[in-house]
């Protein structure tokens, strides 16, 4: 049985900010259609690592697959993707993920961005500059035409880099890094917290009408970026996936459990873009989508990575 290997370089090449944003918006279109299938992502820990394990299947891709990954203190995480076809169960592919999950995180938030932002937003505050912050901007950047970004960090020097790095990628508008996060979102359209904080810093009074808000910093319980008031001056809230939300989004603990807000009014982001409820309805509403990132993006990603690959004859084949 032959399956394909694809390491990061390989990734990098085939795996484009367009064809990302394209096959994350129709996955959660196939989750909303009862046609995809998510499992939620489990932890389990040693005293010096961690190893989560997150899995989905999408039918009508002919596609199942799950993504593993370790953390420790002591070295970066390492990323797999296992790409297995949906009508035989053949493993096709072993991809390494680090570019992916970066690059699938974007396409989530330019996804709901797309279709919960203003459609005239043109400007975008963004709070953090770590491995996520580059490939948000970029997929933003292909949903809505931005003339103003605005970046912020608790390193100046990493803000800085990050804007010198799209610069000199040419990337088309001019990356503002700003001294304070309030600075770096106040009057802009679109927001990202993109941040490693555990403890919430964005201010219910920082928010004003018409925003839209991608929250993708956290994907643990008891760990925020925004304060709970924060949270309930949100117009509409809407989630990846419900069932991860629950275990994952520590943004909406606490407001829910001080019941500020109610599951009853949080929306799931697949069935909103097929029509089973309303997403924006006015330009006034402050929106938030909150992301923790599903294992269907991943998988999604690695079928097109996969049938490109074979396509140009990329990888490497082993016969197991």
């Amino acid at each position: 049985m032959e399956t394909l290997l694809i390491n990061e370089d390989e990734v990098r090449s085939l795996l484009t900010m367009d064809r990302a944003i394209a096959a994350v918006e129709n996955a959660f279109k196939k989750i909303g259609l009862e046609e995809a299938s998510n499992i939620p992502r489990a932890r389990a820990v040693t005293d010096h690592a961690q190893i989560h394990v997150m899995g989905a299947s999408h039918k009508t891709a002919s596609a199942m697959g799950a993504k593993i990954y370790s953390t420790s203190r002591k070295n970066p995480a390492q990323f797999l993707v296992t790409l297995f076809d949906g009508k035989t169960g053949r493993l096709l592919a072993l991809l390494q993920a680090d570019h992916l999950g970066r690059i699938r995180t974007g396409a989530a938030s330019a996804v709901a961005t797309k279709f919960l932002a203003k459609p005239d937003a043109s400007t975008l505050g963004v709070l953090g500059a770590g491995h996520q912050a580059k490939t948000q901007i970029l997929a933003i950047a292909q949903v809505r035409p931005l003339k103003v970004v605005r970046l912020w960090s608790r390193s100046m020097d990493r803000a800085s880099a990050l804007a010198g790095e799209l610069k000199n990628e040419g990337f088309p508008v001019a990356i503002e890094v700003q001294a304070t996060p309030v600075d770096a979102i106040r009057s802009m359209e679109i927001l990202v917290t993109a941040t490693s904080a555990a403890d919430p810093f964005v201010e219910a009074g920082w928010l004003e009408p018409g925003q839209h808000i991608n929250a993708i910093g956290s994907n643990y319980l008891g760990r925020s970026e925004l304060f709970p008031q924060a949270v309930s001056r949100c117009d509409l809230i809407v989630v990846d996936h419900r069932d991860q939300a629950k275990m994952e989004s520590g943004d909406l603990e606490k407001p829910l459990d001080e019941k500020l807000i109610h599951w009853s009014a949080i929306r799931d982001l697949g069935p909103l873009l097929v029509g089973r409820y309303p997403g924006r309805v006015n330009s006034e509403q402050i929106t938030l989508f909150k992301s923790n990132g599903l294992a269907i993006q991943d998988v999604a990603c690695a079928k097109v990575i996969h049938d490109l690959a074979i396509q140009q004859g990329v990888g490497k084949v082993v016969n197991w």
